[in-house]
């Protein structure tokens, strides 16, 4: 029976069911878009490229493992076993490519050698991947098969795929020049190569003589990986037991299937662990969101209907029958809006999968899933959450005497409810210690989830103190409403009279301005300070930077002979290991530091600074508990273990990372051995000579295609648009809850404005103007504004005030005033359209016909 009543319920009154429909809707796309994301880096297929002919792959183990043994009563004991992947390609010994070779049912073991390789012409893009270089003894793995010309055979030819030699118009005799771990050098191409399968769509691929590509690989005893073709009628699976068998005791692991994916993507295979992480996040903030969106929805709606279910409670329902109708029809709308959301929420997911692949914080060879599961989820959840919602927002009406119900349908209690405000001082207080437990984490990953959190916790202690913060916040201004006229004076008085009514209003958009804060300015904050250190810490007079892979040593050493110059340092990074844990690394060639670089010395000394020696942030040691003299272990990009003794303690972390070491230390062990950049000190100073030292240093890297020359000053807005580049792919992340918010301030200020038909007409019928009347709509939007603008900004600035002094050791966040104006703009213009339209549409009715119909 409860079941046909709330069917007649919505039929008879879809218009206050639209917004519950729609925020739920909305709600339950965004879940669907963040977990495929989460099911795409859980499931996502890694499907191989070149290794296509290779049915099996030996390759080195790419984690760092430890082992924890845990004493419990009784003399047992737990082991736990954890791996995490290292940043750089770990490489194999090419002696186990004898031992792989002598293995019984092994036809060949095919050596791999993968390096960088950049054509300086040719036109390579995002849309055709990396460009990699490789000895043409391993083009069978693919296989590739010459089209034209012939295999190279002198040092300086190489073979170049399809796709390359028709993008850039190459035919065999024409010359290319390709930066690779060297200096840049010329190449006559000797012949194309054609895919077997059809050209690889997210690599370009050259090859060179085997003897010039171990020289370009410049790891010397050491293979890529190996390729393992079978004899014919062998059985792959017990080959690769075999294998596996034979290579115990090394780091050598044999894949095969699509295994032999992540060996040949590195980047796809830890871009897994990224999206699960930013699924993840997404999807817990976009739940948080939407529970407090959609709570408040229904308070409204029920708000709403407070008059209606009054009636019921007076003709003998009881509070279970109350309850009941307003959960069956919370299912019902859940229901609907929860499948049609959840639809909507697939091409949403594959269209912001597109976007993190085209900001490259997604590589394209992670292929998108598209499963079941997140849809499931999301209606599970929406639906689930409406149930709760309607139940919790209509817990008071329910549970109230039928009298007290038709009293209050008539005139709103002033007395705020005691568990509504118990429970909002309890979230206040819990957003309090988040805020406080914020300004004591030190490292992105820790505080970035604490940051939104505390945001979307204070939020909601917002939400349930609503009606008592606007009541307050009426107070200074009764004054300036009261002398804007009638509808100002009836503005105020129906904030101070309709709180709660009002407050369902407040929130959204709140929330709204302290997202979108948070969101906007966390980033600039962590960044600012970053390149505040990098400012202060720099003493070169000129920075060498490149637009392609990076500066290659030989451009250094001839900056090094330029008359004037005294130091040349230069700087590769990558992050490391201690333990399991990662760090920011830096290597410096440790000639002439002292005049090129100043970390902020607080313990130490940078004197005999070399290979076996380690410069640390004051905040690595403190989580290392590391002092000078100590010994620090760590596992290198590319899983070699180092143990290096610390030499000096610096305050300048974020702007130079956790770790400094000596730059052929870590440089040996990267994929990419160029620097990042190169500084240069001793120059003259003053402007003709500053003009001529730039000329000079200008000359002496002409033959190095992208190196530029920068003053400090330059390198540091280079070093903001990198920054800028990096913050899109957050701003999007975020961008879909910001979104979602922006819906609910306009679905919860239309409900509120269209269920008030009647409170419309019985001002104009008591004398009142059209006119009128939308100036008390715009005073009451407009001070609904002033109050969700310092709430959500105060929310906002407590968060951002917490995350800098526990990420930066000051408490000052970035804030960019024109970009915090244009969010309270368009707030603004959300509320006041959102209460314009749907006022001039209610206000078209004759009031008579309104009252006569009511």
């Amino acid at each position: 029976m409860m079941l046909r009543y709330a069917f007649q319920t919505i039929k008879h009154r879809k218009a206050g069911f639209v917004g519950a429909f729609a925020a739920l809707m909305c709600a339950a796309a965004l879940i669907t878009a963040c977990g495929t994301l989460l099911e795409t880096g859980l499931r996502g297929r890694i499907a191989p490229e070149r290794y296509a002919a290779a049915p099996l792959i030996v390759s080195a183990d790419q984690n760092v493992h430890q082992t924890t043994v845990k004493h419990k009563g009784g003399g047992e004991t737990k082991t736990k076993h954890k791996a995490k992947p290292v940043a750089e390609r770990a490489w194999l010994s090419d002696t186990i490519v004898g031992r792989v070779a002598a293995v019984d049912g092994v036809r060949s073991a095919v050596p791999e050698l993968t390096f960088p390789a950049q054509p300086l012409s040719g036109g390579t893009d995002a849309t055709n991947g990396t460009s990699y270089g490789h000895a043409w003894e391993s083009a069978a793995l693919t296989p590739f098969t010459l089209a034209g010309g012939r295999a190279p055979k002198a040092a300086d030819e190489m073979v170049i795929d399809r796709p390359l030699a028709r993008r850039a118009g190459l035919r065999p005799g024409d010359r290319l020049a390709v930066q690779s771990t060297r200096a840049p050098r010329t190449y006559t191409v000797s012949g194309i190569a054609a895919a077997e399968g059809g050209d690889l769509r997210q690599q370009t691929s050259l090859f060179f003589s085997t003897a010039e590509a171990r020289r370009l690989a410049d790891r010397p005893g050491q293979v890529t990986a190996i390729a393992v073709v079978p004899e014919r009628g062998t059985d792959t699976a017990a080959l690769k037991t075999a294998l596996s068998r034979a290579l115990d005791g090394t780091t050598a692991q044999v894949a095969s299937g699509d295994d032999r994916g992540p060996v040949e993507f590195l980047d796809a295979s830890g871009a897994r662990v990224k999206l699960i992480s930013m699924g993840g996040a997404m999807g817990g903030t976009s739940l948080l969101v939407a529970i407090l969106v959609v709570v408040s929805t229904f308070t409204l709606s029920i708000q709403q209907r407070h008059r209606e279910l009054a009636l019921l409670r007076a003709v003998a329902a009881t509070p279970r029958q109350i309850r009941a109708l307003l959960g069956r029809e919370a299912l019902l709308v859940g229901a609907a809006a929860g499948v049609t959301g959840a639809l909507a929420g697939l091409p949403l997911g594959a269209w912001l999968h597109s976007r993190f692949v085209a900001l490259g914080a997604v590589p394209a060879t992670l292929e998108r899933v598209t499963g079941v599961f997140p849809v499931f989820a999301a209606v599970a959840v929406t639906v689930l959450g409406a149930w709760a919602a309607a139940r919790i927002s209509g817990r008071r009406v329910a549970r109230i005497r039928p009298a007290e119900a038709m009293a209050e349908a008539a005139v709103e209690r002033t007395r705020p409810a005691w568990g509504r405000l118990i429970a909002g001082l309890l979230l206040l207080a819990g957003g309090a210690v988040l805020v406080v437990v914020l300004s004591t984490l030190r490292t992105e990953p820790a505080s970035t989830p604490v940051t939104f959190l505390a945001v979307v916790v204070l939020a909601t202690a917002v939400s349930l103190l609503g009606p008592v913060l606007l009541r307050a916040v009426m107070v200074p201004l009764a004054v300036p409403l009261r002398l804007a006229g009638p509808g100002g004076r009836l503005a105020a008085a129906n904030v101070r009279a309709y709180a709660t009514r009002m407050a369902a209003a407040v929130t959204p958009l709140a929330l709204l301005i302290g997202m979108t804060c948070t969101v906007l300015f966390v980033q600039p904050t962590l960044e600012d300070a970053a390149r505040a250190q990098a400012r202060e810490g720099t003493l070169a007079g000129w920075v060498l930077t490149s637009g392609g892979p990076g500066v290659p040593s030989e451009a250094a050493g001839l900056v090094r002979e330029v008359p004037g110059v005294t130091a040349v340092t230069e700087v590769v990074r990558t992050t490391v290991r201690v333990g399991l844990d990662t760090y920011v690394a830096q290597g410096v060639t440790p000639a002439g530091l002292d005049r090129t670089w100043d970390p902020d010395l607080l313990r130490g000394s940078l004197q005999g600074f070399g290979p076996d020696t380690v410069a640390i942030s004051e905040l690595a040691a403190d989580q290392l508990d590391l002092r000078v003299g100590s010994r620090l272990r760590l596992t290198l990009g590319d899983g070699t273990p180092a143990a290096l003794t610390v030499s000096a303690v610096y305050g300048r972390g974020l702007g130079f990372g956790d770790l400094t070491v000596a730059h052929d230390l870590l440089a040996g062990h990267m994929d990419n051995p160029l620097a990042t950049t190169v500084l240069v000190a001793g120059l003259p100073k003053g402007d003709a000579a500053r003009g001529a030292g730039r000329a000079a240093l200008t000359a002496a890297v002409a033959g190095f295609p992208g190196v530029t020359v920068l003053d400090p000053a330059g390198a540091d807005r280079l070093q903001a648009e990198r920054g800028q580049a990096n913050a899109e792919v957050n701003f999007l992340a975020m961008g879909l809850v910001l979104a979602f918010t922006a819906i609910a301030v306009v679905n919860t200020l239309a409900m509120s404005v269209s269920e008030r038909i009647r409170e419309f007409a019985m001002l104009r019928l008591a004398g009142g103007t059209r006119r009128q009347v939308l100036r008390m709509l715009r005073a009451e939007a407009l001070t609904l504004l002033l109050t969700a603008t310092v709430l959500g900004t105060g929310i906002s600035l407590a968060v951002l005030t917490a995350f800098s002094a526990g990420m930066t050791g000051g408490a000052g966040p970035s804030v960019r005033p024109l970009l915090y104006g244009a969010v309270v703009g368009a707030a603004a213009l959300l509320a006041l359209v959102a209460t314009a339209l749907p006022g001039r549409s209610v206000l078209k009715v004759r009031p008579v016909e309104v009252v006569a119909a009511r």
